[in-house]
């Protein structure tokens, strides 16, 4: 089966692009490796999958030299013709999208580069996967759609309508955008609302990774809302797992569904959408405490107000889920953040011999 997975250099792309390489799938992996964060991190995870430091140009293929099935290509999701160029050249059997301008209060910065990348870009997807007849196109949405939406926990079946960022703005709308294509075109496309992902190789920008940071050089961490905050923290392994079962089904339509009475998650188009979360929301607290043991050293907190932009708490309901894949998440905080702990501490000890840190 071939696989496109854009935002291939990405958290969740790298570890994505890994499993279907180890099960047996052709992967082509898009990244455009921009510099929201240090792409240096970009350029390890794909050194990972056996790709050269030739992934830095534009528009070159490169092949890994670790896995046969794999090849990567720089590449701009805004950038139309070379989209249309690279869909062109294949037949793509699953199309996952996972890149995005990421990050909450960036958005309140910079909210120009939501709109090429997630709106501009996403479109582009669309249009690709159309034209080529993409059996089925999974992209990346996020809890932060449910915005002011106040009841917990969160359910994709009841309307999210209240965005609280740019970002979580242009989230939802990719929602929408999927779901036209779903009905005009019958393009089959499922949703994935990511709660809080973490864990080995994760994003600097995540306040887990920067508490880390801060922590194992005695540095104090800024804690908003004064601590008042609770997350759905959800372990990479468990966002992959969740990923390969939803790109393995394809949606269809719901014959039960009534306009009349709407449920948000489904259509009378072949179109879905889930949550994937933990269901266990930890006290930041409690997170803060268990990063602590897991790397053996205690943290200097700053208290400070929320921050615009944020929710004070999230939780997945992922009864879906569960009824459609017999699964869930199950990953334990403490777990999680140990097998994140080591991966940290032996990642910038590299780093700093090869002088890289």
């Amino acid at each position: 089966m071939l696989h496109c997975i854009t935002g291939a250099a990405g958290f969740i792309g790298f570890h994505l692009a890994r499993r279907l390489l180890e099960r047996g799938d052709e992967v082509v992996g898009v990244d455009c490796l921009n510099e929201y964060y240090n792409p240096a991190l970009k350029m390890a995870r794909l050194a990972e999958l056996g790709i050269g430091s030739g992934a830095g140009e534009w528009g070159v293929e490169i092949p890994s030299s670790r896995y046969g099935k794999l090849t990567f290509l720089r590449l701009s999701l805004e950038n139309r013709a070379g989209m249309e160029g690279l869909f062109a050249s294949r037949r793509f059997d699953r199309v996952c999208n996972l890149a995005a301008q990421a990050g909450v209060r960036y958005s309140l910065v910079n909210p120009r580069a939501y709109l090429e990348s997630n709106i501009t870009g996403f479109l582009n997807v669309l249009e690709c996967c159309r034209e080529t007849s993409t059996s089925h196109l999974v992209y990346a949405s996020s809890s932060s759609v449910y915005g002011l939406d106040a009841v917990r926990p969160s359910s994709t079946h009841d309307r999210a309508d209240h965005p609280m960022s740019m970002y979580a703005a242009t989230k939802r709308a990719n929602e929408l955008m999927a779901h036209t294509y779903s009905h005009l075109y019958g393009l089959p496309t499922t949703g994935l609302r990511f709660f809080t992902v973490y864990g080995p190789w994760g994003r600097p920008d995540m306040a887990y990774f920067k508490f880390a940071q801060a922590i194992l050089k005695g540095q104090p961490i800024d804690v908003y809302n004064n601590g008042d905050m609770q997350r759905d923290f959800t372990y990479i392994d468990d966002v992959v797992e969740g990923i390969l079962r939803v790109i393995d089904r394809i949606p269809g339509p719901d014959p039960s569904w009534d306009p009349g009475h709407a449920d948000a998650s489904g259509s009378s188009a072949p179109y879905k959408l889930y949550n994937l979360g933990n269901s266990a929301p930890e006290r930041l607290s409690d997170f803060i405490a268990a990063l602590e043991s897991a790397l053996g050293k205690k943290a200097v907190r700053t208290y400070l107000p929320m921050q615009p932009g944020d929710v004070q708490a999230t939780c997945a309901d992922v009864t879906d889920l569960e009824r459609d894949f017999d699964w869930r998440p199950h990953t334990r905080i403490e777990e999680g953040l140990r097998r994140f702990a080591q991966w940290y501490i032996a990642y910038h000890a590299s780093a700093r011999h090869a002088g890289k840190d």
